[in-house]
């Protein structure tokens, strides 16, 4: 199925929302959130629509804590892009860098305390900023997304069905990728050679998702 910009547009900004810390806003949202999905396609919505069931059948305060256990605890499903691309090394300072120049050059500013790497923040970026750039900023990092995605699924997490929505508004999976994912399982994100500083200010030091 070919998916249009708005399809993608509207999907990656549901799937912004729903890849943040869960609050107040979320519930107030959800009618407004079932009223997105609804206009999607299905290999979009259905994971979008699953998921939603879950969060309205959950008190808020569990799925608070079941978020923080998942992606702040456990490096596995880290939501830092970078992070299985670079690890904790000084690489990933530039990479990060990078994305905050992308976004700057949309005339868009992050919240103090954001990482630019943080799933939510692409998406909401690739929504609302530069679907071009955001397209291309979440394909590099596809590998990570895959990995979380499985992880996600493997442990039967209920944000894999978000993550699910998300791989299905990016391009097909490559040999390539499978290679790197299969290699990022195995092998893990690269370490810092003994010796070297830390890879970048306390400021771009991931401290949980976006509140």
């Amino acid at each position: 199925m070919t998916l249009t910009d708005v399809d993608r547009a509207t999907a990656w900004q549901v799937q912004s929302l729903l890849l943040s810390y869960p609050d107040e806003r979320l519930v107030e949202r959800l009618p407004l959130l079932r009223a997105a999905t609804g206009t999607l396609p299905a290999v979009l919505a259905a994971p979008l629509a699953a998921f939603l069931d879950h969060v309205e059948a959950t008190p808020l305060i569990d799925l608070a804590a079941d978020y923080v256990a998942t992606f702040d605890h456990r490096k596995r499903f880290s939501p830092y892009l970078t992070y299985f691309a670079y690890g904790d090394t000084r690489k990933r300072g530039m990479a990060l860098l990078r994305f905050k120049h992308a976004y700057r050059a949309a005339g868009l500013e992050l919240d103090d305390g954001e990482l630019p790497d943080h799933v939510a923040v692409v998406l909401e970026f690739a929504a609302t900023g530069d679907p071009v750039v955001g397209l291309r900023l979440m394909t590099e990092h596809r590998a990570g997304l895959e990995l979380i995605r499985l992880g996600l699924r493997e442990a039967g997490s209920p944000w894999a069905h978000v993550l699910e929505s998300v791989s299905a508004t990016l391009p097909p999976l490559g040999k390539r990728v499978h290679e790197a994912v299969a290699r990022l399982a195995a092998e893990g994100p690269p370490e810092e050679e003994v010796g070297l500083a830390p890879f970048a200010p306390p400021e771009y030091m991931p401290q949980g998702g976006p509140r």
